[in-house]
This record gives structure tokens, C-alpha cells and sequence, in this order.
């Protein structure tokens, strides 16, 4: 096995989606064989609908509050603790500044830095700039001089972003997440066997991590060990 993939599902638009990243990088660190996992990031939208910028003049709190059906001082304790458990895992979180909008288009550009290698640097370069600077993250020129940022050429990226290209990727991406019964993210998917869901403890992703790499190295040895092949196959 010359890797064991790592599928994520997620959004930029999603608070928790930056922790999962976070407490997955601390398991990687901690697991004996991280050069040999290759994590790949798939799309995942909670707002489809989203303009590529909502300016309805509501707070965060406000719009918060209004879709779980709370009052904004309500909201604001669930954004205090969600900007807590963020600063536990080392990531500042500023809802004061987030400007929500559209994140089809930043999709779009996570399959092209795929291509290119850079895929986890504009992931979380992105995740920076909605959540904590205030960016206009549906905006083609901002994402542009995102990509630039992360590694990627800003000309090659502002071109992805006037067209239509890698959009069947972005769409794939989520019928897959329908077919596998994601309905929120951050969802892992490890070498096809297991699936998490949610910004789990390290602890956790860690021991997953090590038995799917188990499981998997086990079942190449049963591939590779004591076969025999004949006229009508192996066995």
C-alpha cells in the first residue's frame, strides 16, 4: 500500500469543519505512519441557496438566531462558545467580521489546488479568511488572491473561477456525501471502512486512524501472502 486516503467532507462556511481539520492534523501528528496518508478534501455545502454575498445588514447572531428560532443573546452564548473550544484548538475565530456568502466557487478551486498539490493550503487558507478576516469568500477576485496566497497561480485560478470548470467535480462530491448518508460535516471517510462524523477528539481520530490502517494492511497481506492462482483465478 503506497497510501491510505483520508476523505473529508466539508465546508468553508463551517465553524466546526476548521476544528475537525485541526484535531485531525493533531492525530496525524501522533500517528506512526502520516507520511504515508493522503487526505483529500471534498465539497460539501450547507447553503447552496447562499448569494455570493449576503448583505441583509443582520449580524451573524442575529442570522443565527433566527435559524435555530433563539434570540440573538442566545445566539451570541453559542458563537462565545464555539470562538472557546475554536481558541482551545488554537484557532482565532472572529464571527463579528464574518461576511457569509456563496461557497460553490471556493469548492471549485479546492479540486483545482488538488491537481496542483496544494489542496490543504488553500483549505485552510480559506478557512482563515471567512472565519477570521472577514473575507467575501463568493467574491472571484478575493478567492483569486486566496489561491495566490495558498500556492496556486492567481492568473490559472481567476480563469477556473470564469468558467465553469471543476464544477461536475464539486457536484460529484456531494451526491457521493448524499449516497454515504452525510447529512453534516466534517465527515471522515478513512480508506473506504470507516466514517466519522464531527469535530471528534483527537484521541479518537487517532485510534481510528490506527485500525483502519490495520484493517488494511492486514487485508494486502491476505492479498499478497500464501495465494494460489490458477486457470480459474486465485484463491
Amino acid at each position: 500500500m503506497e497510501s491510505m486516503r483520508v476523505e473529508v467532507w466539508s465546508d468553508i462556511a463551517c465553524p466546526w469543519c476548521w476544528v475537525g481539520k485541526r484535531r485531525f492534523e493533531g492525530a496525524l501528528s501522533r500517528f506512526a505512519h502520516e507520511d504515508r496518508v493522503e487526505v483529500v478534501w471534498r465539497a460539501f455545502e450547507l447553503d447552496p441557496a447562499a448569494p455570493k454575498v449576503r448583505d441583509d445588514g443582520q449580524s451573524y447572531a442575529e442570522r443565527l438566531g433566527r435559524k435555530y428560532g433563539t434570540s440573538t443573546a442566545q445566539a451570541d452564548l453559542m458563537i462565545q462558545r464555539m470562538t472557546d473550544t475554536a481558541a482551545q484548538d488554537g484557532i482565532v475565530m472572529r464571527f463579528d467580521v464574518i461576511r457569509p456568502g456563496n461557497t460553490f466557487d471556493a469548492h471549485r478551486l479546492l479540486h483545482l489546488a488538488h491537481e496542483r498539490g496544494v489542496q490543504d493550503a488553500l483549505k485552510e487558507r480559506l478557512f482563515r479568511a471567512y472565519l477570521g478576516e472577514g473575507e467575501v469568500i463568493g467574491d472571484h477576485a478575493t478567492l483569486a488572491r486566496l489561491a495566490g496566497d495558498a500556492g496556486l497561480d492567481v492568473d490559472e485560478a481567476a480563469a477556473v473561477l470564469a468558467t465553469d470548470a471543476h464544477a461536475r467535480e464539486v457536484r460529484a462530491d456531494e451526491r457521493e456525501a448524499a449516497s454515504l448518508g452525510v447529512s453534516g460535516v466534517p465527515f471522515f471517510a478513512l480508506a473506504g471502512r470507516y466514517g466519522v462524523s464531527g469535530a471528534q477528539p483527537v484521541d479518537a481520530l487517532l485510534q481510528v486512524l490506527e485500525r483502519a490502517w490495520s484493517e488494511t494492511m492486514e487485508d494486502e497481506r491476505a492479498l499478497t501472502e500464501g495465494a494460489v492462482c490458477g486457470p480459474a483465478g486465485c484463491a
